[in-house]
């Protein structure tokens, strides 16, 4: 295994959830439901988030990371998740919609910044040059994918939830569509063939947005 990819992967997955989740949390705080607030999830610090999902956010990634190894790549996936009060949801509609968004966006900012990074490195002069733009690239990539990932309209993912918060007669429809059993699971595997649609081309007009060859 590239033991050097593997850990920029999983830091770069770790990172990326953890803001992820604490934006969820932060808004939902402000938005008047405490529930992730009172379990720690308004953080940066990973450890907590990392409590709460240890199967997504340890198992499922070095998990997928061994896989993609067998197949001669570097990759890694996973999940995270902020509680949320759903009676407050259910009263509170719109800023259950303000929590879902935060997630997604966040993860728009990260790829912001990593394509920022990437834009001022340009052809790289020294081996930290190479490092940086490597480190930047990997965050770009992710975090373009999580945050398409989660826009996805299906539940548990956020996408489900900005729209039926913005279409309140979605909400019973989508309460139904949760209590079908391994759902979750379901709208996983469809979530990632609509991704492998979506997301290349995406992120193709994206690197060519770039000065120098990505």
């Amino acid at each position: 295994m590239n033991w050097e990819n593997a850990v920029l992967w999983y830091v770069a997955f770790v990172v990326s959830a953890t803001v992820h989740e604490a934006a969820h949390a932060l808004l939902a705080k402000l938005g008047g439901d405490p529930t992730a607030y009172h379990g720690g999830q308004v953080t940066l610090n990973p450890l907590p988030h990392m409590r709460r999902e240890p199967f997504g956010m340890v198992v499922l990634p070095l998990l997928s990371l061994y896989i993609s190894h067998l197949n001669g790549s570097t990759w890694c996936f996973g999940y995270a998740s902020a509680p949320i009060d759903p009676v407050w949801a259910w009263h509170h509609p719109r800023r259950a919609a303000l929590m879902s968004a935060p997630g997604p966006l966040a993860n728009v900012l990260l790829a912001a910044l990593a394509f920022a990074v990437l834009w001022f490195v340009g052809v790289p002069a020294s081996d930290t040059g190479s490092a940086v733009r490597k480190i930047a690239g990997t965050f770009l990539f992710l975090n373009l994918l999580l945050a398409m990932f989660n826009l996805i309209p299906l539940p548990p993912l956020d996408g489900a939830g900005v729209l039926e918060g913005l279409a309140r007669p979605l909400q019973r429809i989508y309460d139904g569509i949760r209590r079908l059993p391994y759902i979750a699971i379901v709208t996983f595997v469809l979530a990632n063939q609509m991704v492998l649609y979506l997301f290349v081309p995406v992120f193709r007009t994206v690197t060519r947005w770039l000065p120098y060859p990505y």
